[in-house]
């Protein structure tokens, strides 16, 4: 929506071109699109453009530094508009929307020009206007969130697993099924019984199952860490349970290995990361030999290999 006009005054912008990397911005225009149009939208209006930014990271939490350096610019008297193609490119937080929203009321930004076929100037109804599409921004992230945190919970109720298959197991597409990739499932039931028999660390274990073959998917060829093999242990996926956010359920993938041999490993995990308690030193006059002044009890102590009774 267009507010009271200021075309008098020749304003300086900033272009700000912004694609996210989640779900919900996988449809909106690519920056290339986002730049052809702004361009064009500034030949129309003869708009003087300072500067071009581009930042590829999503705008639901703040902490962008890209949009953060333009805003540092504006205050810094470089530009007074901001040019892009939808006003959930620059915010889709209150904190964002509100420092843009605080820049026009201290004078910092007058002008704010969009794609989309409206425009936010500096005034009460442009800022008022500026205010709801940023809310409907934020409204439209917060409402997705639900949505999916729904759709999870509800996947998790039926058994099954709302994200990419752990290491062990795949996604098969047609079906949207968790099916085991049985080559690795083999090496992970193998690993279980190794660790099982109490005669193997993780750094062992991580060589000896490198050794016959087992690699990660992450990257080719990718070798998996004593860290790695911790994690894989501990993950209950494997004897048919899947856990979330703290949470237990019965899935209904495949199990790879039995729940007894989970809970052993379990339980030979436990006790091996139990501290070592160290033996206090033993004295032989300690808590024999009282002070002939105050009647205290002398306490000892090592020093240089020497023991002390004071």
């Amino acid at each position: 929506m267009k507010t009271s006009d200021t075309a008098t005054q020749v304003f300086r912008y900033f272009l700000y071109a912004r694609k996210s990397t989640d779900s919900e911005d996988r449809q909106v225009r690519s920056i290339d699109d986002q730049l052809a149009e702004l361009h064009e939208l500034a030949g129309k209006e003869n708009t003087t453009i300072v500067k071009t930014f581009i930042e590829k990271q999503s705008a639901k939490i703040p902490g962008r530094p890209i949009f953060n350096e333009m805003m540092e610019r504006i205050e810094a008297g470089e530009a007074e508009g901001i040019m892009a193609w939808h006003p959930d490119r620059l915010a889709r937080n209150s904190m964002d929307g509100g420092k843009i929203i605080y820049f026009l009321d201290m004078g910092k930004l007058h002008a704010l020009k969009f794609c989309v076929g409206c425009s936010f100037e500096n005034s009460s109804q442009g800022k008022f206007m500026l205010q709801i599409a940023f809310g409907q921004s934020k409204y439209y992230v917060d409402s997705l969130s639900e949505n999916i945190k729904r759709g999870q919970r509800q996947k998790l109720k039926n058994g099954l697993w709302p994200q990419k298959a752990p290491l062990g197991y795949l996604n098969e597409t047609a079906t949207k099924r968790i099916i085991v990739d049985l080559p690795k499932a083999a090496l992970i039931k193998k690993a279980f019984e190794l660790y099982a028999s109490g005669t193997y660390s993780f750094a062992l274990l991580a060589t000896t199952m490198t050794e016959l073959g087992f690699l990660g998917t992450k990257r080719p060829n990718a070798l998996l860490s004593p860290a790695n093999f911790q994690y894989l242990l501990q993950n209950p996926f494997y004897c048919g349970l899947i856990r979330f956010n703290g949470e237990l359920y019965e899935g209904k993938h495949d199990a790879i290995i039995s729940k007894e041999l989970f809970d052993r490993v379990q339980e030979r995990m436990k006790h091996r990361c139990k501290p070592n308690k160290k033996k206090a030193k033993y004295f032989s006059l300690r808590g024999l030999v009282n002070c002939g002044e105050c009647g205290c009890l002398i306490t000892a102590e090592v020093q240089k290999g020497h023991n002390y009774y004071q």
